[in-house]
C-alpha cells in the first residue's frame, strides 16, 4: 500500500456520533488524518481548514441540506473523492447519489473493512503511481481528437491545453472507453472495468456517469461524438485515437 494512502486526510460527515467515532477510530488507527463535522455548515469549516483527501458522507443529515445536496455543492467547487454513507435501502438513493458526482456508496450497517477496502481503491486509482529514478519509461497517454489523456498522471488536457477536472469515476469510465475505442462495452462491462469489483450494477448508475462525462467532453451533450450510445447494449468510444 502506497504512503499516499496511509497519509491521507479524511473527512466524516455524519450527524451520528456513534459512526462519527467509530470511522475516526479505524481510520486513525489504519494511519489516516481524520477530520468530523455534523452537518454542512461544520463540513464547510473543516474544508476550508486543510486539504481534505476523501470524504465520507452521510445521506441523512440535519440543517436543510441532506448529503445530496452537499454533494452536488461539493463537486460544484471540487473533485474530492465522496463515498455516500446511508441508511436508506432504496435504489433510487443510490443512483441519484452517483449522479451528482460520488465515487461511491455503501449501505449501513457497514463492515469497517469494507469501507477502507474502497476507500483505498478511490484513493489508488486517484493517486498516480510514483516515478522510478530510472524514469525513462514513457508515460502512458491517450491522444483523440486534440485531447491528451495523460492515465499516469490522471490528467485529462482538451484542445487548448486546458486542465479538465475529472471525478474518480469519470476519469476511470473515460480511460476504460478509450481504450477499447471502436468496441461496444455494454454497462455491466463498464461496472466491473471501471470498478474492479462486482457490484449491483444499475443500469441508471452507468448512464448518470456517461451523461457527466460527456459534459465535459463533448462539444454538444446531446449530440455526442466522442462517447456513443448503442441502443440496447451500451456505450462505444469513437474519438479517433492519434
Amino acid at each position: 500500500m502506497s504512503e499516499a494512502i496511509f497519509t491521507a486526510h479524511i473527512l466524516v460527515v455524519d450527524d451520528d456520533p456513534r459512526i462519527r467515532n467509530l470511522l475516526s477510530r479505524y481510520f486513525e488507527d489504519e494511519g489516516y488524518t481524520v477530520s468530523c463535522a455534523i452537518d454542512g455548515r461544520d463540513m464547510r469549516a473543516q474544508m476550508k481548514q486543510k486539504e481534505v483527501d476523501a470524504i465520507l458522507l452521510d445521506l441523512s443529515l440535519p440543517g436543510g441540506q441532506d448529503g445530496l445536496d452537499l454533494a452536488r455543492e461539493i463537486r460544484s467547487q471540487s473533485d474530492v473523492p465522496i463515498m455516500m454513507l446511508t441508511g436508506r435501502h432504496d435504489v433510487v438513493d443510490r443512483i441519484v447519489g452517483l449522479e451528482v458526482g460520488a465515487d461511491d456508496y455503501l449501505a449501513k450497517p457497514f463492515h469497517l473493512r469494507e469501507v477502507h477496502a474502497r476507500l483505498k481503491s478511490i484513493l489508488r486509482r486517484r493517486t498516480p503511481a510514483p516515478m522510478t529514478k530510472d524514469a525513462a519509461a514513457p508515460e502512458d497517454v491517450l491522444a483523440f481528437e486534440g485531447w491528451s489523456l495523460n492515465i499516469s498522471r490522471r490528467t485529462l488536457q482538451d484542445p487548448s491545453s486546458q486542465e479538465v477536472d475529472l471525478t474518480t469515476g469519470e476519469f476511470d469510465m473515460l480511460v476504460t472507453l478509450a481504450r477499447n475505442a471502436g468496441r461496444v462495452l455494454s454497462r455491466d462491462q463498464l461496472m466491473d472495468m471501471t470498478r474492479g469489483r462486482q457490484l449491483e450494477t444499475f443500469d441508471r448508475a452507468v448512464d448518470a456517469q456517461i451523461v457527466r462525462l460527456r459534459r465535459k467532453i463533448e462539444a454538444d451533450p446531446k449530440h455526442p461524438q466522442l462517447v456513443k450510445s448503442v441502443r440496447g447494449v451500451g456505450y462505444v468510444f469513437t474519438g479517433r485515437l492519434s
